[in-house]
C-alpha cells in the first residue's frame, strides 16, 4: 500500500489514520467516483447538485468562463460533494486558463526567453492567485516537456524550450509560485512530449529516445521534480518504447502501449525507477491517442491497473463508470488496486490542504473576488519587455519610422479560432491600431477578396507604388487536434506570400510559433514574441520603432538547424 508518511505526502500519524479510516468506510461506488476527473459542468445546462451526487467525482476540470459564474459553479459542486474535489484548470499561460477576465501573462516559452526564473515564478503566482479567487485548487502545469522537434504541432511555445536545465529552473520557479497561492502543481506530459512531430490528441505519439537518452533528458527533469516533492504527474498518451523494452526484454511491438495504459511505464519507470509515490492522473481520455490503444471497455481498467489513479474526462460518462464497475465486479480491477488509488487521492487532498481532518473543504475561494488585473498586467509588461527576441535583421531595416517607411501593408496569418482551445485571440486590430498610432499609413491585406491582377500579373514596380514596407504577423498558435503549425499561404499562387521581399523591405513578426523561418528563410528581419497578448504586442512595437532594445534570448534554435534560415 501507499506510504503516506513519505514524499510527497509527509503526513502525520493522525493524518494517515484519518485517510485509512476514510477509505475503509467508503462504499465501492464512492471509491469509483473518486477515480474520475470529470469535465467542468455548466449550471445553465446541468443540475449541479444532481450531477455531483450521482457521479461523486474526485476532481473536475474547468475551461475558462466568466469569473463570477465559475466561482459559483465550483462552490456549488464542492457544497454537494461528500469529499472535497480537486478543481483543475490549464494554468499554462496565466489566470486566463480558468476565467475569461484572467491575465494572459504569457506562454511558458516567453518566460524562458527572459532567461530569468522570476518570470516563471510570476507565471505560477499570477495564475495561482487568480485561480484561487474562484475556488480552483489545481493546475495542469507546469509543462516540463522539452521542445526537441520544431515540427511538433502541440508543444512549441507551451514549453520552456529545448534545454533541460532551463526547463528544470523554470519549472521549479513556476511550482513555487503556484504553491504559494494554494494551487497544486501537476507536471506534464509524462513520459515526455516534443520528440514526435504528431499530436497525442490524434495518435498515440512516440517518444523515440533510447533509454539512456531519455534518462539524461526527460528523466533528469522528472527525477529532479520528484525528489523535490512534486505531488502529481499527468500521464500522456505517448509511447516510450525503449523503456518498455528495457523493462520487459522481448516485448513485441504490438504490445507496446502509450504511458496512459502501460504498467511498464507507470509501475515500472515512474514508480519503481523514478520512485514517484504521488498522484498519477491521465491526460484527457477522449483523445484518439488514448482510445487507439485498446477497446475503451478494456482500456479504462488497464489504465487503473497500470498504476494510474485518476481518469481525466469521459466520452459517455455513464458508460465509462459502468466499464469500471464491471471490471471491479469481475475482478479485472482488484479492490486492493482501487484502495491504493483512492488512498493516493485522499492523501493528496489532505497533504495539499484541499481537505481538512474533519473531511471538509479546507481552502474555499475568498468571499470577495479580486483578480488584481492592473497589478498583473504590469507584471506582464515587465516580462514581455525582457522576452521579445530579435532573431535577425540582415538588411538593418530597424528601427521602423514613418520617415523611412511611411506606407505599410499589414499581412496577418493564422488569426483565427477554429475551436482547438487556443490561448489567445486575434491580433490584427491591435497591430494595425499601434502602427497607425506610430504615424504609419497602414493598409491591411484582404485575404478574403483576392484581386486577379495582384495575384497573377503584378510586378515589383506595381507593388512599390502601393507600400514601402511589408509587415507580416503570424499568430499561428499551437492547439489541440491539428497536425501542423507551419505557415499556410493562400493556396492560389501563395497570393499572400512575400514574393517581393528581395525588392521591398519585409519584416516578419511571430506572436506564437518561433520556428517560422523554416518556411520563410529569406526574410530580412524576424522577431519572436511567443505570445499574442497585449503586453507582448506593446513590447514588440516599442522595440521595432527603436524605443527600447531587444534583450530576449531564444530558448530554442529559431533557425531550425538549417543554413538557409540564417542567410
Amino acid at each position: 500500500m501507499v506510504d503516506l508518511r513519505k514524499k510527497p505526502y509527509c503526513l502525520s500519524d493522525e493524518q494517515v489514520s484519518f485517510v485509512v479510516k476514510q477509505v475503509s468506510e467508503m462504499s465501492v461506488e464512492d471509491k469509483i467516483g473518486q477515480l474520475f476527473f470529470v469535465i467542468g459542468q455548466d449550471e445553465d445546462l446541468v443540475n449541479l447538485e444532481d450531477f455531483t451526487k450521482k457521479y461523486r467525482p474526485g476532481g473536475i476540470m474547468y475551461r475558462p468562463d466568466a469569473a463570477e459564474k465559475i466561482k459559483r459553479e465550483i462552490a456549488a459542486m464542492q457544497k454537494f460533494s461528500k469529499i472535497p474535489m480537486f478543481v483543475a484548470a490549464n494554468l499554462e499561460a496565466g489566470g486566463n486558463g480558468i476565467v475569461n477576465e484572467g491575465t494572459r501573462l504569457g506562454m511558458p516559452m516567453e518566460m524562458a526567453a527572459t532567461d530569468d526564473p522570476e518570470a516563471a515564478y510570476q507565471l505560477g503566482a499570477v495564475a495561482g492567485y487568480e485561480a484561487h479567487q474562484v475556488g480552483c485548487n489545481m493546475s495542469f502545469a507546469p509543462i516540463v516537456d522539452i521542445d526537441n522537434n520544431f515540427r511538433n504541432p502541440i508543444m512549441n511555445v507551451r514549453t520552456f524550450g529545448s534545454d533541460k536545465n532551463r526547463v528544470i529552473k523554470m519549472s521549479d520557479a513556476q511550482v513555487k509560485g503556484l504553491g504559494e497561492n494554494q494551487i497544486i502543481p501537476v507536471i506534464k506530459h509524462f513520459p515526455g512530449d516534443g520528440v514526435d512531430e504528431r499530436d497525442q490528441h490524434l495518435v498515440s505519439s512516440v517518444n523515440s529516445l533510447s533509454a539512456d537518452e531519455w534518462m539524461n533528458s526527460y528523466g533528469q527533469i522528472y527525477h529532479h521534480l520528484i525528489e523535490g516533492g512534486i505531488p502529481s504527474v499527468m500521464i500522456a498518451h505517448i509511447m516510450q518504447p525503449a523503456w518498455e523494452r528495457k523493462l520487459q526484454p522481448g516485448i513485441e511491438d504490438k504490445d507496446l502501449r502509450p504511458a496512459s495504459s502501460s504498467k511498464l511505464l507507470i509501475d515500472g519507470l515512474l514508480r519503481n525507477v523514478l520512485h514517484f509515490n504521488g498522484l498519477a492522473i491521465t491526460d484527457a481520455t477522449p483523445m484518439i491517442g488514448y482510445n487507439a490503444a485498446l477497446p475503451r471497455k478494456e482500456l479504462l481498467p488497464a489504465t487503473i491497473n497500470a498504476g494510474i489513479d485518476m481518469i481525466l474526462f469521459n466520452k459517455n460518462i455513464d458508460e465509462d463508470y459502468e466499464f469500471v464497475r464491471e471490471a471491479v465486479a469481475n475482478g479485472t480491477i482488484s479492490m486492493a488496486r482501487i484502495d491504493e488509488a483512492v488512498t493516493r487521492i485522499l492523501g493528496t487532498k489532505l497533504a495539499q490542504k484541499v481537505m481538512s481532518l474533519d473531511g471538509q473543504l479546507a481552502s474555499p475561494a475568498p468571499e470577495i473576488l479580486d483578480l488584481k488585473r492592473a497589478e498583473h498586467e504590469k507584471i506582464a509588461d515587465e516580462i514581455a519587455a525582457k522576452a521579445v527576441t530579435l532573431v535577425k535583421d540582415r538588411d538593418h531595416l530597424l528601427p521602423l519610422t514613418p520617415e523611412k517607411y511611411p506606407r505599410i501593408r499589414l499581412y496577418v496569418l493564422g488569426d483565427n479560432d477554429d475551436g482547438g482551445f487556443k490561448e489567445g485571440g486575434r491580433v490584427t486590430d491591435e497591430f494595425k491600431k499601434r502602427l497607425e498610432a506610430a504615424g504609419f499609413e497602414v493598409t491591411l491585406y484582404d485575404r478574403q477578396h483576392l484581386n486577379f491582377h495582384e495575384t497573377f500579373e503584378e510586378g515589383v514596380e506595381d507593388v512599390k507604388k502601393k507600400f514601402d514596407l511589408a509587415f507580416y504577423v503570424a499568430n499561428v498558435e499551437t492547439a489541440s487536434n491539428q497536425t501542423t503549425t507551419r505557415l499556410d499561404w493562400i493556396h492560389l499562387m501563395a497570393a499572400d506570400a512575400p514574393w517581393f521581399m528581395k525588392s521591398i523591405p519585409t519584416v516578419f513578426v511571430s506572436t506564437a510559433n518561433p520556428y517560422h523561418l523554416f518556411d520563410i528563410p529569406n526574410v530580412s528581419t524576424f522577431i519572436n514574441g511567443y505570445t499574442g497578448n497585449r503586453a507582448t504586442i506593446d513590447a514588440i512595437m516599442r522595440k521595432l520603432t527603436g524605443q527600447e532594445a531587444f534583450v530576449g534570448k531564444s530558448p530554442v534554435d529559431p533557425f531550425c538547424g538549417r543554413f538557409d534560415t540564417r542567410l
